[in-house]
């Protein structure tokens, strides 16, 4: 065979692998049917971004029903939780999930508070302490004032 039919007889054989391989339906990825359960799982650990102090799974404005759609289609693509709650704290920032993901301001947000309480605790109980010490004070020496000693010279008692 001369080398011009080689090259036909291959370039006829590659036309035809390629097309039997074009030719073959592509079968669709299975999707995930993901349940109601799974999306308001997230759900409820996230905030609005829009409403105060509302999570996810209960606030009933449109945009977080968009939010819960997206939260399924996300676990429909097979993303994890926590890549979902990422994906939120980066778009949103850290008010979607109440407290922030990284563990030093984490621990920093729930800490904080009890040291504010205590101190104040302590404080109160320093005021009270110092009163009670001024109102025996008072009972045990009872000396006038040098303010007292000279208004009852001035008026001449």
């Amino acid at each position: 065979m001369t080398r011009f039919v080689k090259l036909a007889l291959l370039l006829v054989m590659l036309i035809g692998v390629v097309g039997a391989a074009s030719a073959q339906e592509v079968a669709p990825t299975p999707v995930r049917q993901v349940t109601d359960d799974e999306v308001n799982a997230i759900a409820e650990k996230l905030y609005c971004p829009v409403c105060e102090n509302i999570t996810l799974d209960t606030c009933g404005t449109a945009a977080c029903a968009d939010w819960r759609y997206e939260i399924r289609l996300q676990l429909e693509s097979g993303m994890t939780e926590q890549q979902i709650v990422e994906d939120f704290v980066r778009r949103f920032g850290d008010r979607v999930v109440g407290t922030p993901l990284d563990p030093t301001l984490r621990t920093l947000s729930l800490v904080t508070p009890w040291i504010v309480v205590a101190g104040v605790l302590i404080a109160a109980a320093a005021v009270l302490a110092s009163r009670r010490r001024g109102e025996t004070q008072a009972v045990v020496n009872p000396s006038k004032s040098a303010y007292v000693d000279q208004f009852e010279q001035d008026l001449g008692n």
